[in-house]
């Protein structure tokens, strides 16, 4: 990261290419882009909605631990629903 005055410049580097979704929902990472990241068969893929984008991370420890806890303590929508019924069942 370089400063210049108030404002700070990234040296980032982005990599677009296009790709087809088949029919089952499936599409292909360029071999580029799964060398580069070191995506091999098996690895996980974390897939994340932002707004109109879909981001792809392949699954570390890294990412395993900046996701742990993310949602504990919080009830489930499985969860939520029994009770909902049960309540109404009560009723």
């Amino acid at each position: 990261m370089e400063t210049l005055g108030s404002y700070h410049w990234y040296n980032v580097s982005m990599i677009r290419q296009i790709t087809s979704v088949s029919t089952k929902g499936q599409f292909v990472i360029p071999s580029e882009m799964r060398t580069s990241l070191g995506i091999k068969p098996g690895t996980r893929i974390a897939v994340t909605q932002e707004g109109s984008r879909i981001v792809l991370e392949p699954v570390s420890e890294e990412l395993v631990d900046k996701t742990r806890g993310l949602f504990s303590g919080k009830t489930s929508l499985s969860q939520e629903l029994k009770r909902e019924r049960r309540r109404k069942d009560k009723w």
